[in-house]
This record gives C-alpha cells, structure tokens and sequence, in this order.
C-alpha cells in the first residue's frame, strides 16, 4: 500500500487482480518523455511563482532531466506493476530526491497532468504521421508524371465506363490524401490548448501561471475552463476520425490494387519483395500486404467506435473510463503509421503493365459516349445520339466487332451525319486527349492537377 501515492485515505490494500485492472503503465508508458516534459514546466512554474523555493525546483527539473536519460538509455526500466506512468516517475523521482521530490505534485492534479500528456504526444505523433501521409502523396504524384499517357479505362459499378489515363487515377488519391493532410492539420490546431493546471476538476487555490506553462510546452493558449479542461477528449476522436478516413483511402486503393494485380486485370505487378506465396499452390503471389491494409482498416474504424462509446454517457468531469481513451487511439496511430510506411516502397516498386491497361481500354465500348459526342457537335440533340450509338453498341456485340471496327455503312444506316472522320473521332487516344475540361484526363488537364497538387504540398 505505501507504494501508492493515494494510500492515506485507505486502511486495506487494494485487491492484487483489481491493481492490475486499474493499471495502465503497460500502454501509457510510451508517453514517459511527455510526461516528464509536462512535469518540467510545471516545477518551473512552481519556482517561478514562489510556490516552492527556486533551488527545489531546479532540484527536481534536474531528478526529471536524469531520469528522462536514464529511461531512454535503458539503465531504467518501467516498472510493469506501476500504477500509471505519471505515478512511475513520481515515484522515482520522490526515491532520488527524498522529500524534494515529493513537492512536484502541488497545485497538480493527475486529471491535468494526463490531459496534457496525451495531447502533447499525440501532437508529436501527428506530425510523424503527417509526414508519411505527404510522403505517399509525393510518391504518387511521381508516379503520376510518369503515366499522363498510360491509357486505361475508368469505371463505374466496376463496369468500363470511359477511357481515362493512369495518372489521372493516381490522382484522385493523391486529393484524398491532401484533404487527410488538411485533416490533420485542423485536428493539430484544435488539440493544440493546455489543460495543465486545471487541476482535478476546479483549478487551485494557488497562484499559479498557467500561461507560463502553456508557452513552455508550445501550445497556443491555456484551455479556459478547468472541467473542460480535465474532460475534454474531442482531439482524441477528431484525430481517430482523420486516420480512419486516411485508412480508408488506403482500404480503397489497395482493394483496386488487389484487382489489378488478378490475372483478370494483369494491370499491375507488386515487386516480390511484397508479396508473398500459397503454401500449397506454387504458382501463386499473393498482394498479402494491400489485403493486410484493408482488413487493418476496420480496426481503426474499431478504435473510432470505442472512443465514441466511451466518451457518449460520461458526465463531467474526469471518470476512470477515459483511461481507455489511450489503447484506442495509440492503437490506431500506430496501424496507420505501419500501413501507410509499408504502402510507400510498395507502390515505388510496382510494375505498371501499360499494354494490359490499354488493350482493356480498348474493349468495353468505353467510346461509346464519344460516337454520341460526334454527332452532338454535328447538331443532333444528345438524346437521339445517345439513342443511335447505343443501338450500333448492339450491333457490334451481334457481330462480334468494336465501333473502331464496325463498316461505315452501318453507321451510315443510321444517320448520314456519320463519316469517316469518326474513327478518328472514337479513337482510345482521341477520346482521352479531348478530355480536357478542368479535372479531366487529357494528359494536359492532369498535369495541371500535377500542378495544383504540387502547390498544395509546397514541392
């Protein structure tokens, strides 16, 4: 019991099976720098303000600082039946220092003292995954460059639709990720407020200046309300809301990736280095790492759900149900943070099958819209152009042939408005370099996308 900071109040030793429930060292352990970074601005605070004498607190900003290099270089080692990690460094700190030590805690709470922490890790946290997220961006915009040409068809209801272009694919990812990339940066913006000396719910009767600590730790400003300020978990879910969304892109891509890589699609190849084989059957090489992605996917989701769920029936302020706020939200920072490292030199490597994505382009009637466009800009109204080339479609499937191959005279019976000039007019690379509306896939309207992205990610 006397290893317990709050023991005085108790005159039995708390159940060994409930100890280890209540304990939360094992996941909030990863937050020990945060912790005694927290811990550092509030003994300055302290000494500044005259709340403990100058020489304890620089006593006790010197005990943290040793401590801190004696936990990263591993000559100490977390205790595994700590309480929590806040109570682990007091508790060393307290066993070094002596009665010093033990003058760290005033005017704190451990509501505060939590808040603080996770809100600076998962700000550091961010800014790493920030800079993976723009990395895989930058990767496909590389990629994009290299294929404004490489034809190969759209589609809808994963039907072929419409011919399009490979770079013109890539970057639709390439705007979801810049939108993950603003995502995150909104979330950095708001969590970016400090809780530290909220107290346990209403503050403290000490002269305390919040704004000091505040500036110390690099935030923007203290939160202006204590209850707020110890039950605030929002940051924890807008964040959990902006790695599912980047999770779910990833899921997206990596489903179409495990189609392309089909000997249905054969529009890709995955380097060996990731993909993996049948135990049984040796002809096999499996996308295993694009499937991993988006099974992982709907463990995030799960994190999201549980933070939601927590937080939903908790009155104010602090409750022991927040504790559970941490294994969701690191386990999805640390999913997102593995898939997105493992997607990057699994695209860099890939294998673009460019005469397989063209020579599907070429089937499908993907040109049907543009027989139709042919005759609109030759004065027909869209709806009988639409209603004629779909009835040459029909024709073609009887027959056994494509529209670049049907006879002019069958598009002759039609409409005399048909002439030789609609080969051309239907051609794959035709179709594709007329597309130049703003967004579309002509080689010149994706290198502007190029461009514009460019812009976004400051390149």
């Amino acid at each position: 019991m006397a290893d317990m900071m709050w023991a005085g109040r108790f005159s039995k030793q708390v159940d060994a099976g409930v100890n280890a429930f209540n304990s939360s060292i094992a996941f909030d352990g990863r937050m020990y720098r945060h912790d005694i970074q927290g811990s550092i601005a509030h003994a300055t605070m302290l000494g500044d303000c005259g709340i403990i004498s100058k020489e304890d607190s620089l006593t006790i900003i010197e005990g943290l600082k040793g401590i801190l290099a004696d936990i990263d270089s591993g000559k100490l080692e977390l205790d595994p039946n700590a309480e929590d990690i806040h109570m682990f460094i007091e508790a060393e700190l307290t066993k070094r220092l002596g009665d010093v030590g033990k003058r760290l805690h005033t005017s704190r709470s451990r509501n505060d003292q939590v808040a603080v922490d996770i809100r600076l890790y998962l700000r550091d946290e961010i800014k790493e995954i920030y800079a993976l997220v723009k990395e895989l961006a930058v990767t496909l915009v590389n990629m994009a460059i290299q294929h404004t040409e490489t034809i190969m068809p759209g589609y809808t209801h994963l039907q072929r639709a419409q011919p399009i272009t490979f770079a013109h694919h890539l970057m639709a990812y390439v705007w979801m990720l810049i939108r993950d990339l603003e995502r995150l940066e909104d979330t950095s913006k708001r969590m970016n407020y400090c809780p530290l000396g909220s107290g346990a719910l209403a503050g403290t009767t000490y002269k305390t200046n919040r704004k000091q600590t505040s500036d110390l730790l690099g935030f923007t400003a203290p939160m202006p309300n204590s209850l707020d300020g110890v039950s605030d978990r929002d940051f924890c879910v807008e964040l959990g809301c902006a790695l599912s969304l980047i999770m779910t892109h990833l899921s997206r891509f990596s489903e179409e990736i495990i189609m392309w890589c089909s000997w249905e699609f054969k529009f890709v190849e995955l380097d060996d280095a990731f993909a993996t084989g049948s135990s049984i059957m040796p002809q096999k090489k499996n996308p295993d790492v694009t499937e991993l992605i988006r099974g992982k996917t709907g463990r995030v989701n799960g994190d999201l759900v549980t933070l939601l769920s927590m937080l939903k029936g908790l009155p104010l302020a602090y409750n022991k149900d927040m504790q559970e706020d941490k294994e969701a939200i690191f386990d999805a920072v640390d999913n997102v943070k593995l898939c997105v490292k493992t997607f990057i030199p699994m695209l860099s490597t890939m294998r673009v099958l460019k005469d397989n994505m063209r020579n599907a382009a070429a089937k499908g009637f993907i040109n049907a819209t543009d027989c139709a466009d042919y005759l609109v800009k030759k004065g027909m109204p869209f709806r009988d152009a639409y209603k004629i080339t779909g009835t040459l479609v029909a024709q073609c499937i009887e027959k056994g042939v494509t529209l670049e191959t049907l006879p002019i005279a069958d598009y002759k019976a039609m409409t005399d408005l048909f002439n030789q000039d609609v080969y051309e007019a239907i051609s794959l690379d035709t179709c594709v370099r007329e597309r130049k509306s703003e967004g579309g896939p002509s080689p010149d309207a994706v290198k502007e996308q190029i461009s514009l992205a460019q812009k976004a990610l400051k390149l």
